[in-house]
């Protein structure tokens, strides 16, 4: 073999081929393969063939350039307002534009935008009313045509009602109102909600049992329906008891339990007397049976927090009130088509018909009757009467009462002063806010009311409020007015905030941020202080006794210019009030600063005395005056004239007499406060009090 590599093959070569073993054994191999690939080709030819049989006969084939492409079929377009749910959300502005461009107002594609505008305007109209704004609710309300769409009224009215039922309230008195006007709407809901109630009784669904009867309760409160269908009501749900059909009943009877007591005594007398059945045979559960004895509690207080009708919703008066008689067990037609819309041939003249309605309950008739009388006439005077609105629209001035410039003004510095790191940083906030002159006593008022909102009194108020006032002496002049005004209206304060604002204004006192003359406000007696006041001037003081030390303060306030503005604080006008403001300021820990009260205590009835002494004197020489000229009259008159003078001589006896005894009992009283003698103290002070007393009465007598 080595030898014939590199030669071609002779056919002695191919014999050889053939008949070697090895090379025979290669040969079947590719004789299978080859026979495995025929067969898989068979395989494909015959489905494609299959798939050949299946399709239509391709047809003859055309020129491409003469080919035309295939049109595709459109989709039929459906009107969005002739679908069921109105189709996809149409914008206002457009669904005007597609009203106006209606012409025949009676067609069905007109009928059937009016009548998607309507449900969209009930629905938003139902789901906005409380109790603020259900007046003007039911004026909108009015403004639609109600009774073409009473069926959508009651399904959005019992829609909203069970989606939030603490409302049911509100609900019940807008049914009230339009019942007044249509009965036949009010009578429609009823009958909706009584077979909500039967539907929700018979499938055991607790939750549609007690919004039902809530409503049904509220519209028996209101007058709609009578009182009969609640105690059928309580009674369906009383005659097998169970833990939801007790519980349900229960919820009802909070509802309306003060109406039925009114109306229907026996009634409501039997229905609870079914609950102490039902609480006696103990077969609910416990939570149920609390909820009767709950029950009990309330009927004995009276429903005092259930009444008839809350507050700001009695609306309408008795003569107007039309209350229906439906009984629970009649059979009642739910009336479901008029939940949908069905084009109504009379469209225009059913339209016309309501407007004269609308007119005469919102007495719209009145201001437009005789417009249309006069003609071309009518269109000048419409003319003039528009340009003299027009020149009374311009004289008029609104005065904005709502303050709510005020209200973004103090918003604006509470955030400045919130978002500060320190008193530095917000006075340059406030500053560059550049606000008005008018605003500088209401921004001090803001800095006062931050600081006193705080837990504990902070520095940064103190500092800040002292910035401003080193700045401008219009800050100054604000916080003084505002420190009397606080003074005066410290009770209003709670403790905390009297804290507060107490040391801020001690903060600005110890760095002269404001004068002490601010302290002529306060007058420390018993008659014209309070018990805030009290707590308010001692934390003041000391305050200002840790600021600055005793013996510094007690130098500013002997200070003899600021003398005439702390008059009220130390009191010398009368000895009581003296002693009231030692004994406060002694009470406070201050006691050194009434060493000068002291002495003038101690003083005052040798003063008092040389006063007496004075006015004796003076007495004396004018009694010698005048009976030196009265020395050429006649014997009578000389009598007279000494019976005078010896009456006089003993009234100035025992005026001076008295005058001892209150010096005396004065003196024994102080050493009594000085020394302790407390027992002795009420005893000197009656006859110290008896003896100024005495001495006024003789000298009345004098």
């Amino acid at each position: 073999q080595s030898a014939n590599r590199g030669r071609s093959p002779t056919p002695d070569d191919s014999i050889d081929i053939l008949t070697c073993p090895c090379l025979n054994h290669r040969s079947r191999e590719d004789d299978r393969n080859r026979d495995r690939y025929y067969e898989r080709q068979s395989s494909r030819d015959r489905e494609a063939e299959f798939r050949r049989r299946g399709r239509s006969p391709s047809p003859a084939k055309k020129d491409p350039a003469t080919e035309e492409p295939p049109v595709k079929k459109k989709k039929e377009e459906l009107d969005p307002i002739l679908t069921r749910t109105g189709g996809a959300y149409i914008p206002p502005a457009k669904l005007r534009m597609m009203q106006a461009q209606i012409t025949d107002k009676s067609s069905l594609a007109y009928q059937r935008m009016s009548w998607e505008a309507l449900k969209k305007s009930i629905n938003g109209l139902i789901n906005k009313v409380n109790v603020s704004n259900i007046a003007m609710i039911i004026q909108e309300l009015l403004q639609e045509n109600i009774v073409r769409g009473r069926g959508l009224l009651a399904r959005s009215t019992l829609q909203a009602q069970s989606a939030s039922a603490t409302f049911t309230h509100v609900y019940a008195a807008v049914v009230a109102i339009i019942n007044s006007k249509f009965p036949q709407i009010g009578e429609l809901i009823l009958k909706r909600l009584i077979l909500n109630f039967r539907k929700g009784y018979r499938r055991n669904d607790k939750a549609q049992c007690l919004t039902a009867s809530k409503f049904v309760a509220h519209l028996v409160n209101q007058n709609v329906a009578h009182e009969v269908l609640c105690l059928e009501m309580l009674t369906l749900l009383l005659e097998r008891p169970t833990d939801d059909s007790v519980e349900v009943s229960i919820s009802f009877l909070k509802e309306c339990g003060l109406k039925l007591t009114e109306v229907s005594p026996r009634g409501i007398n039997a229905i609870f007397e079914r609950l102490r059945n039902i609480l006696h045979e103990s077969e609910i559960d416990k939570r149920v049976q609390y909820m009767i004895e709950v029950m009990f509690a309330i009927r004995k207080d009276g429903f005092k927090d259930h009444p008839i009708v809350p507050e700001g919703l009695d609306l309408v008066e008795e003569e107007d009130q039309f209350t229906h008689m439906l009984p629970l067990e009649d059979d009642y037609n739910q009336e479901d088509i008029l939940n949908v819309f069905k084009m109504d041939t009379d469209f225009l003249e059913n339209e016309e018909k309501y407007k004269a309605i609308k007119k005469e309950i919102l007495d719209e008739g009145s201001s437009d009757s005789g417009e249309d009388a006069n003609g071309s006439d009518d269109d000048e005077d419409d003319d003039n009467d528009g340009e003299k609105e027009g020149e009374e629209a311009q004289k008029v001035t609104i005065f904005d009462q709502t303050e709510v410039n005020l209200v973004a003004f103090r918003r604006t510095i509470y955030l400045a002063i919130q978002s500060s790191l320190d008193f530095e940083e917000c006075a340059h906030k406030l500053i560059k806010m550049d606000f008005p002159d008018s605003q500088t006593k209401e921004l001090c008022n803001m800095i006062l009311d931050c600081c006193a909102q705080q837990r504990t009194y902070e520095k940064f108020f103190g500092l800040l409020a002292g910035r401003f006032c080193l700045l401008k002496k219009d800050y100054m002049e604000s916080f003084e007015a505002i420190f009397m005004e606080q003074y005066e209206t410290i009770h209003r304060l709670e403790t905390n905030k009297l804290r507060n604002v107490a040391r801020m204004f001690a903060h600005l006192l110890y760095t002269d941020s404001v004068p002490w003359s601010v302290l002529e406000c306060i007058k420390v007696s018993e008659d014209t202080t309070t018990s805030s006041s009290r707590i308010f001037v001692k934390i003041l003081f000391q305050e200002l006794c840790a600021y600055m030390g005793l013996p510094r303060l007690n130098e500013r306030l002997k200070d003899m210019t600021l003398q005439p503005f702390f008059e009220g604080l130390f009191p010398r006008d009368n000895p009581r009030n003296t002693r009231f403001a030692i004994n406060f300021f002694t009470s406070i820990g201050l006691g050194g600063l009434t060493d000068e009260l002291r002495e003038h205590l101690k003083n005052a009835p040798k003063i008092i005395m040389t006063q007496n002494q004075e006015v004796e004197s003076s007495d004396t020489d004018s009694s010698s005056d005048s009976s030196s000229s009265d020395s050429d009259s006649s014997d009578s008159d000389s009598s007279d004239s000494s019976s005078d003078s010896s009456s006089s001589s003993s009234s100035s006896s025992g005026s001076h007499f008295t005058t001892l005894t209150v010096a005396w009992s004065q003196s024994c009283f102080l050493y009594c406060i000085d020394f302790g003698h407390y027992q002795h103290k009420q005893q000197f002070k009656q006859i110290w009090d008896q003896a100024i007393l005495t001495r006024l009465f003789i000298e009345t007598l004098r």
